[in-house]
Parts: structure tokens; C-alpha cells; sequence
């Protein structure tokens, strides 16, 4: 049986090498570059992050707060170079579930 990290490393070798995974590369270089979409994108990520300190706190995100994911949800959606990239980020995401399910299915059959 070959080594369980010598598999790993295959793994995260073959993941480097789908197409999918250079779209999300690519996708993210032209976020980057677009002073506009990078700008976006940062004020995304400081809002997610606020909801997700606020969930893991054991709090609800306020209306506003809701309100406010939901108005950026709609710039991103307009904006082509951070829509390309959520849908790149999204195709990516298949592989990722699919690979998840396939590693954790022994660790799930140990609590049945």
C-alpha cells in the first residue's frame, strides 16, 4: 500500500492541475489587478468576517448587518471580474465536496 501522505501529496499535486483550479488562479489575478473589483472584494470579506465572529459568538447578524451582505451580494453579482471568480470558486467547490465526501466516508462509517 502506498504511503497515506505519498497519496496526500498526489492529490494535492492532481488538484493543481484541473482546469478548474487555474480558472479560480486566473479568476483571482484579474480580481487583483481591477482596483474596483479587489476594492469589493476586501469590503466582502471584512463583512463576512464580522458575520461569522457574530455567528461563532453565539450571535444573530442584526437586519443591518444582513442588509448590508445582501447590498454587497448585488455588487458582486454586477461586477463581471467578481462574478467570474465566485462562479470559478463555485465549479472549484464540486471537486472540493466531492473529494470530502470520498477522505471522511471511513472516519463517518467509525460513528455509525
Amino acid at each position: 500500500m502506498e504511503n497515506i501522505y505519498d497519496l496526500a501529496n498526489n492529490l494535492e499535486r492532481a488538484i493543481r492541475a484541473l482546469p478548474e483550479f487555474q480558472a479560480v488562479k486566473d479568476a483571482k489575478e484579474k480580481v487583483e489587478a481591477d482596483a474596483t473589483a479587489k476594492a469589493l472584494w476586501e469590503e466582502f470579506l471584512v463583512a463576512q468576517n464580522k458575520i461569522q465572529d457574530l455567528i461563532q459568538s453565539g450571535q444573530m447578524p442584526s437586519q443591518e448587518d444582513q442588509e448590508e451582505m445582501s447590498a454587497l451580494g448585488d455588487k458582486i453579482e454586477a461586477n463581471a471580474t467578481l462574478k467570474a471568480y465566485f462562479e470559478s470558486q463555485q465549479a472549484l467547490g464540486v471537486y472540493v465536496g466531492d473529494l470530502e465526501r470520498i477522505i471522511f466516508k471511513p472516519l463517518q462509517e467509525l460513528t455509525e
